[in-house]
């Protein structure tokens, strides 16, 4: 890959999930090790995150390290007797219905979150270089308004930037990857995306990689369709690991995962990088 071409686009390739299990931990840091990732974003809810965080901090001068917010399905930091009464979140469709119904505890959520980013503060020494969520938690009403009062009162916008996962439909269409499913988000990450260009908070200008990790598909072909059709500060998000025990039980992504760690290692995905004349970066590559 030739990273010095004079033409060459920088893109945020981001790993998510760092920290749901050792497997998808050990993925991950292969990848950055071999300079096949530019940032990953944390799961800091889990009781192995400190170990994790700790594995992970040969990586943290190479790569962009995030915070990866975890409002569903796993067990919270703190209590939250309205959100996750029983001590376990919800799924993502009931969350969805809450925020948008505004049943959502404004304070809970924000506590909660409090909690993940002090989590991810003791563990890493730093504050994270940028925030997202788990199956982008964090567009939606009640908790966006939380992560934008984060940015506020405690984030410095030089350092931390936030991904956004607004993306113009005709982009999304000529991709043609799960286009329901990426047009659904981006719908959904819009009233962010316009609040963080308000009030200046930096983040990437093109999104890509959203997929249902459907039987048959073929990685090669989705990554080469989102690195086709990027925007002017692009993030492609992937979901690379290594299956083990604990992954299975915590989350439905199993093999998919090993697929991508592959693909993302292999020397076809080094030459579509170069073939598309792009680089991997930081997110200051785009002036964050």
């Amino acid at each position: 890959m030739n990273f010095n071409h004079p033409t060459a686009k920088p893109v945020v390739l981001c790993a998510d999930d760092y920290g749901i299990a050792p497997g998808v931990g050990c993925g991950i840091r292969a990848l950055a090790t071999a300079g096949r990732l530019s940032a990953t974003s944390c799961m800091t809810v889990f009781a192995e995150w400190c170990d994790e965080a700790s594995r992970l901090a040969d990586a943290t001068d190479r790569i962009d390290v995030g915070l990866h917010l975890t409002l569903t399905d796993h067990a919270p930091l703190g209590a939250m007797p309205r959100l996750a009464p029983g001590g376990r979140l919800p799924a993502l469709g009931r969350l969805i219905r809450l925020a948008h119904l505004r049943q959502l505890d404004r304070d809970e959520v924000a506590g909660e979150i409090a909690r993940q980013l002090d989590a991810f503060e003791t563990a890493v020494g730093r504050p994270p270089a940028f925030v997202d969520g788990h199956q982008h938690v964090h567009v939606l009403p009640v908790v966006r308004e939380a992560v934008l009062a984060l940015f506020a009162d405690r984030l410095d916008r030089r350092r931390t930037w936030l991904r956004s996962c607004a993306e113009p439909p005709a982009r999304i269409l000529r991709r043609r990857v799960d286009a329901a499913r990426a047009l659904a988000v981006s719908t959904l990450a819009g009233p962010l995306h316009r609040d963080a260009v308000r009030t200046g908070i930096a983040g990437n200008r093109g999104f890509a990689g959203v997929t249902s990790f459907r039987p048959g598909r073929s990685v090669a072909a989705d990554f080469a369709a989102y690195l086709d059709h990027t925007g002017p500060r692009p993030l492609v998000m992937c979901h690379p690991g290594e299956p083990d025990d604990l992954l299975t039980a915590r989350d439905p992504v199993v093999g998919q995962r090993a697929t991508e760690l592959a693909y993302l290692g292999s020397d076809g995905f080094a030459e579509l990088l170069e073939d598309r004349r792009l680089v991997l970066a930081r997110g200051p590559a785009w002036g964050v």
